[in-house]
């Protein structure tokens, strides 16, 4: 099965990504990540305010076969959440890269992003 790899994307070795192209660093899950989980049925996202670090538990997605932790692939300022996902959990599966978004950070360090992966690296991840 093929998986959708943005390319302008770096990804977390636990299928978080993340977008820098805009003010702030938008993040999600993966296509691969939400395959997995099949049905996404819940997401728990922290709030607007909060300070994460590169690697901290930001939240919890459940589905209808596990509950899986989100981590933070970056530092910083959580500028804004997806209150979608409230009401429509499942934007997670149907636009994992679009409107299935899950909140954006004020980038702490750029440098961070450089001990990502890159979409290359995430593709040999998973395949």
């Amino acid at each position: 099965m093929s998986f959708e790899v943005p390319d302008d994307r770096k990804y977390l070795e636990s299928h978080e990504w993340v977008d820098d192209e805009q003010d702030t660093a938008r993040i999600g899950i993966s296509d691969f990540a939400q395959d997995e989980l099949g049905d996404v049925v819940f997401v728990e996202l922290p709030d607007e305010g909060d300070e994460l670090a590169a690697g901290d538990e930001f939240g919890v997605v459940e589905s209808i076969k596990a509950v899986s932790d989100l981590y933070s692939p970056v530092s910083g300022t959580v500028t804004a959440v997806n209150d979608a996902l409230a009401d429509q959990p499942e934007l997670v599966n149907e636009d994992p890269f679009g409107d299935g978004w899950m909140l954006e950070v004020e980038l702490a360090d750029d440098g961070e992003l450089d001990d990502l992966l890159s979409a290359d690296e995430y593709r040999d991840q998973i395949e």
